[in-house]
């Protein structure tokens, strides 16, 4: 009955099944937790224990306290999956067998549907720790003519490499299961290199990470490194902010420009600290006066001294990515206002601002430069003083707000434009989605966050990574066609093709995250495969450990005597029906 509601489209609750058991059907396009074990690309079966079950409180008085035991072992929100025994699993098992088998005829299945595979979250209680039982239906056509077993078992953590398996016993023990001449081995192995590139002991709390999966055909040995004819992706997770960053105060533009969009949007905008001394109206009225001097036109590279009072806090980037990053030497009338009254710190102190540029453009005290193109008010107002009058502006309710929000949004759309086009990782035409005035200002503030998220992306990846163009290229592309399709992510894994050269300085005398390898023989519907793997997270979502804390304070140096890791291996049987 799932499979077939599930053929229209799959269903998004769980079903119950004999008051114990939750089945989920996922998709052949949804992540799989079984990932790592199984590659199957079809809609499978996931049973796990009926949550409601554990909640009713009905419990023999003999249990209570096996019961109040168990929870402790549990995640404390104990939001996940749980895990049924293993012994359960196995019934559940037998029967999904039973059904699928044409020669049990005795069940009077009018017609037998060739169901989707079923794995099953198994509570490690045997002796072999089993954490998965799977069954996968064999078919030729229509017809069902076997059955693919499979076993999960997981051990540790562990630091003792002498619990680690010999490659030649593992080919030998797949050899005389499956009385196969011949075996395959492929090799899988992630590194995390934002740890390995990071400077030592500045650790930060943060969702950011860039990690390599490698993978490669002949295994020679357990922990091998991966030969450089491997195929290798690079895996991208970065959360904008963090305070090492040379573009760090870049972002901490972007927030006031956040706050001011907020401002606009629900008539309360949260001031952030001054991040000058001066305040803004007395920066603001330094600015006019030095340019009431300068009535012939204003030019920034006139005085060096000049250049360096007006530049923002932007300029102030990390020596090894100024020639990557750094302040734009163009900076208009209305770019370098934005940077002295990102000072603002109140309602009233903006309209004293803006009070005083417009009683100056009146007077015509002042002629300021403007970049073309710009439609913000202030840009307006200015272009109208150049013939000696200007509209009246009533300094009101948003309008101060929203005057300060798009001379923002303009200087920080030419930075981020600056850079992809000054580094040649984009074209105007290709950035005009994110720069466009054809949307409201909140869309376009969105928009800048996605420029500036992949700024981050970018500067990680050159002064982390040593990218060169030819890697940060693509990179851009990959990160611009996804945010030309979907809303700001930061926690979406950005994946480039790599050669492992470009990477291996980083992870050649490091330990693996994940290091696996799989032994295969048989092809087709035929193919059997055993997989072992040492993993330093658990490999399965419903299994938890005591030795968890253990783990996680060993290996913040990464520690070799001290990485500790879960074993698993993958074990699969096959049995025939004809």
């Amino acid at each position: 009955r799932i499979y077939e509601e599930g053929r229209e489209s799959i269903p998004e609750h769980l079903y119950l099944f004999e008051t114990d058991v939750e089945i989920c059907l996922i998709g052949g396009s949804c992540k799989s937790p079984t990932e790592r074990f199984w590659n199957g690309n079809s809609m499978i079966y996931i049973l796990q224990k009926a949550r409601h079950n554990e909640e009713s409180g009905l419990m023999e008085e003999s249990k209570a306290e096996d019961a109040i035991y168990a929870s402790e072992l549990l995640p404390k929100e104990s939001s996940g999956p749980v895990a049924l025994s293993v012994r359960r699993a196995k019934q559940l098992i037998s029967l999904f067998t039973m059904v699928q088998n044409p020669n049990m005829t005795h069940l009077k299945i009018s017609e037998l549907v060739v169901l989707p595979p079923l794995w099953i979250r198994c509570d490690g209680s045997d002796p072999e720790h089993t954490c998965w039982l799977g069954a996968e239906p064999l078919k030729a056509g229509n017809k069902i003519t076997g059955i693919n077993f499979y076993m999960v078992t997981c051990d540790g953590p562990t630091a003792d490499k002498t619990c680690f398996a010999n490659l030649e016993e593992l080919k030998m023990a797949h050899k005389m299961k499956h009385h196969s001449s011949i075996v395959m081995t492929k090799g899988f192995a992630q590194y995390e290199l934002i740890r390995a590139a990071a400077i030592e002991d500045t650790i930060v709390e943060s969702e950011s990470n860039i990690y390599v999966d490698i993978t490669w055909n002949t295994v020679d040995k357990i922990l091998e490194t991966p030969p450089l004819i491997s195929a290798a992706t690079l895996n991208i997770t970065l959360e904008s902010g963090d305070p090492r960053s040379p573009v760090y105060q870049l972002y901490r533009e972007l927030q006031f420009l956040l706050a001011l969009a907020e401002g606009l949007k629900t008539g309360v905008t949260e001031w952030p600290e001054p991040i000058e001394s001066e305040s803004a109206v007395e920066l603001v009225q330094e600015f006019l006066t030095d340019l009431k001097k300068k009535l012939d036109g204003y030019c920034i590279s006139g005085n060096s001294n000049e250049t360096e009072k007006i530049k923002c806090d932007t300029a102030a980037v990390d020596s090894s990515i100024k020639s990557i990053f750094s302040e734009r030497g163009d900076l208009d009338f209305a770019e370098q206002l934005w940077c002295k009254m990102r000072s603002v710190s109140s309602y009233q102190e903006l309209i004293e601002c803006f009070t005083l540029i417009i009683k100056s453009l009146e007077r015509g005290e002042i002629q300021p430069w403007i970049h073309q193109g710009s439609s913000s008010l202030l840009s307006k107002l200015i272009q109208q003083s150049y013939h000696g009058k200007i509209e009246v502006v009533s300094l009101s309710g948003i309008t101060p707000i929203q005057m300060l929000l798009e001379i923002g949004l303009d200087k920080m759309k030419k930075d981020y434009v600056s850079f992809f086009i000054g580094q040649e990782l984009a074209t105007l035409t290709y950035l005009d989605y994110f720069i466009s005035t054809s949307v409201d200002l909140h869309e376009q503030v969105h928009r800048v966050q996605k420029l500036h998220h992949m700024l981050e992306i970018m500067v990680s990846c050159t002064v982390l990574l040593q990218f060169k163009h030819e890697n940060l290229f693509p990179l851009t592309q990959i990160c611009m066609k996804y945010y030309k399709e979907n809303p700001l992510n930061e926690k979406h894994v950005f994946q480039l093709p790599i050669r492992p050269a470009v990477v291996k300085k980083f992870y050649q005398n490091d330990h693996p995250e994940i290091w696996k390898v799989d032994i295969s023989s048989g092809h087709g519907q035929k193919e059997v495969k055993t997989t072992w793997q040492i993993s330093t997270n658990p490999p399965v979502e419903h299994i938890t450990s005591n030795n968890i804390g253990l783990f996680s304070d060993s290996t913040v140096n990464g520690s070799s005597e001290e990485r500790m890791y879960f074993i698993t291996m993958a074990k699969c049987s096959q049995v025939h029906f004809t």
